[in-house]
């Protein structure tokens, strides 16, 4: 036992030493030179003005520094660690100033000069952020133009880090044509307006990585502050070195291995001749990543050396990399703002970003990206936010739309108007409310400015609405003062509504500013199943998600063991193609069994196999040209067999050479089979679903298949459709 203690504490003195190395070489690299500052301080650089001017660096301990900027002068004294800070009185917008940064009793060892006081902002993101002037729209004529002195700008290099730096490299450069062509193009057009409307200088500070997640520029406290991210905040702490969480964990592990070796030396494998357990593998959730996608590292190594410098707002683009998370996006971000916001100790600073454009993220889904525009949308609850809306400015091919001019002069009239009291319009139409009257819907907007319009002379576009068949329909949309009139041909009382929920939407409803509102929806779509008759009446039985097709279907749920008696057994299909509304059938039948472990989807182990009629059927849809009503002529065939095309069973108006409603029944085959509804009287398959042991051959429809076999056998196109469910119910 004691053996085993001395072990540990000889463990932990090494670690320890290890640390103590590690943070004695990082102090004597800070402190070889009389005095070292961080790279984001140095000539040409803007300082924000009406604050209080923040200059730190290191030098010895207890080393008095004094730092003069044009007539304000202070000293102070390194600290243990060797890291001061001077702090000067505020200063209005002005320059070139001259800062001077000396040992007491020496002469200036740091003389900076053409430093200029005026408004600091922070641009961070990803690719459209970091997308430079000389990849933009009319480069070479933006280049020539930019003879902008006053605008300033450090570029910070890409850098991660699981720890927080202390510097990061980089360089301050004025505007002019032959270095505009390497800032930030966003940035550049949002400091070019300020510049031109406040005449003030502007500074920027670019810290922004192609292709980047958020998760990786959010600091620890901003994860600890959403409760929606807690298993992520514990992760953080894990990965943390230094942490109380992974210290506590790395001696759990330290503690298990010495007990392992402990145990290995008494079980000497060349005395006993029986092989040693394996040594405790080391945790996981220890494992530190190496990728700069992990959760903390860009903000520790590219924004954390700047957190205390004084700035007005930061301006934000990023989200491609996410934008498949819906509403969990929103969380992500709310811990980004709120992280930085409580690190800096600025207050609720100005935040102001861009939604992402429309673009086409190959055969996603549709409707992926306008639940991100949603979620994108909610971050403006955030005090002090503002959205910039790109919708009609992208280009549906090009996921870095080169037009950057209309994106930084957006940013900008947020920051002039909540920022510097000037009376403009920013971002675009914002939805207020929907009212429901005969027919038609009312949707009222804010921020119109002069007035709604199209920006294009044509009708509006990208108006839908939804009524009691739970389709979304086209809208004609008529502008009406603050408000937006929908009708439709198609839904004879709309009772919910949405705009732009298309991956590729370029909507032409603007306000007087010519800015497109976000994405957005309202009311409530009812259920297709609202137009069953006593639906309420049904239980559910099974319910199946696509998304587990195998030779044995996996149930979402599965209640077949308490039903009870009944006398009817119903089908629900839903399912969405990835450029249409979703699509049902319910359709309803006398049982055709008893048996409730043999209604869901057929299986050898079921032994569910029927190829009867079924009698009058009662059949709902919104498929169109699927024959619905009450009292069909119904067929079923439902086994876990192969088949053949044969009317072997004499179906009247069946096929002998075509695969129906009337098909031979082959030998079992686990995974394989047909599940089929058919309406015998009109010739229709009314729902398929066949082959649902391969995901990539599966057939799944409703209706008759407009190509190909009736009743979609060797169609397999289930990856045709991003949702789809199966619910089967008894009544």
């Amino acid at each position: 036992m004691l053996q085993r203690k001395n072990s540990l504490t000889m463990l932990i003195i090494v670690f320890s030493a290890f640390v103590f190395a590690f943070r004695s070489n990082l102090v004597a690299a800070q402190t070889d030179a009389k005095i070292s500052v961080p790279k984001v301080f140095g000539e040409h650089m803007v300082l924000q003005r009406d604050k209080e001017i923040v200059v730190w660096g290191w030098a010895a301990e207890g080393t008095k520094v004094i730092v003069t900027l044009a007539e304000s002068k202070t000293s102070i004294r390194s600290d243990e660690t060797g890291k001061w800070k001077a702090v000067l009185p505020a200063m209005p917008a002005g320059g070139p100033h001259e800062m001077t940064i000396a040992v007491e009793g020496n002469d200036p060892e740091i003389v900076w000069k053409d430093i200029l006081i005026g408004e600091v902002w922070l641009c961070s993101g990803q690719s459209n952020m970091a997308w430079t002037v000389s990849a933009s729209n009319n480069a070479k004529e933006e280049i020539a133009a930019a003879d902008h002195p006053m605008i300033r700008h450090f570029g910070v290099n890409r850098d991660q880090s699981i720890v927080p730096k202390q510097d990061f490299e980089g360089t301050w450069k004025v505007c002019n044509p032959e270095q505009v062509g390497s800032f930030t193009a966003v940035g550049y057009y949002f400091a070019r307006k300020l510049h031109k409307e406040l005449n003030v200088p502007v500074g920027l500070i670019n810290s922004s990585w192609g292709g980047t997640r958020v998760e990786p520029w959010v600091p620890p406290t901003g994860f600890e502050q959403v409760s929606a991210l807690e298993k992520l905040s514990q992760q953080v702490k894990l990965w943390t070195p230094g942490s109380k969480e992974r210290n506590s964990a790395i001696k759990e592990h330290m503690a298990a291995m010495e007990a392992w070796i402990l145990q290995a030396k008494e079980n000497d494998e060349s005395s006993s001749g029986q092989p040693i357990d394996l040594s405790p593998a080391f945790p996981e959730n220890l494992i530190i990543p190496k990728t700069h996608q992990s959760a903390t590292k860009l903000y520790n190594a590219m924004i954390h050396p700047v957190v205390g410098l004084p700035f007005r707002g930061a301006i934000w683009y990023q989200g491609e990399s996410n934008h498949v998370e819906g509403m969990k996006y929103y969380e992500k971000k709310k811990a980004l703002i709120q992280g930085w916001r409580k690190i800096w100790g600025q207050g609720d600073f100005p935040f102001y970003f861009v939604q992402i454009a429309p673009y086409s993220y190959g055969n996603e889904s549709p409707t992926i990206l306008p639940t991100f525009w949603e979620a994108q949308q909610k971050v403006t609850e955030l005090p002090n936010t503002g959205m910039v809306v790109v919708s009609d400015i992208g280009n549906t091919s090009d996921i870095h739309p080169r037009n950057k001019q209309d994106v930084g002069a957006r940013l900008a009239a947020f920051a002039l108007k909540n920022d510097y009291g000037k009376k403009v319009i920013a971002g675009g139409p914002v939805f207020d409310s929907m009212t429901i009257g005969a027919g038609e819907l009312t949707v009222k907007f804010t921020n119109v400015g002069e007035g709604l319009k199209s920006n294009n002379g044509q009708p509006l576009g990208h108006f839908e609405v939804v009524g009691k068949r739970a389709s979304f329909e086209p809208a004609i949309a008529t502008i009406e003062g603050d408000t937006v009139v929908l009708r439709s041909t198609e839904v004879e009382n709309p009772v919910a509504m949405r705009f732009a929920w298309h991956k590729l939407a370029e909507p032409n409803l603007v306000n007087s500013a010519g800015v497109p509102p976000s994405a957005f929806r309202a009311g409530k779509v009812p259920s297709p199943l609202s137009v069953v008759p006593d639906f309420d009446q049904y239980r559910v039985v099974y319910d199946f998600d696509f998304s587990k097709l195998g030779k044995r279907p996996i149930y979402t749920e599965d209640n077949h063991k308490d039903i009870g008696s009944f006398d009817q057994v119903a089908y629900c299909l839903e399912y969405r193609l990835a450029d249409q509304s979703p699509k049902f059938v319910f359709v309803s039948m006398k049982a055709f069994t008893k048996d409730a472990s043999k209604i869901g989807i057929p299986t050898v182990a079921s032994k569910a196999t029927f190829q009867q009629p079924l009698g009058p059927v009662d059949i709902f849809s919104n498929v169109e040209g699927l024959q619905t009503g009450i009292g069909i002529d119904g067929n079923i065939e439902f086994w876990p067999n192969n088949y053949r095309g044969e009317n072997e069973a004499k179906v009247e108006g069946a096929s002998d050479d075509h695969f129906d409603f009337g098909d031979k029944i082959g030998k079992p085959r686990n995974g394989y089979g047909s599940m089929q509804i058919h309406n015998t009287q009109d010739a229709q398959t009314v729902f398929a679903f066949n082959h649902w042991g391969a995901e990539s051959k599966a057939d799944l429809g409703i209706g008759n298949s407009p190509e190909g076999q009736p009743d979609w056998t060797f169609r397999g196109n289930i990856s045709d459709y991003p949702t789809k469910r199966l619910r089967v119910f008894v009544k």
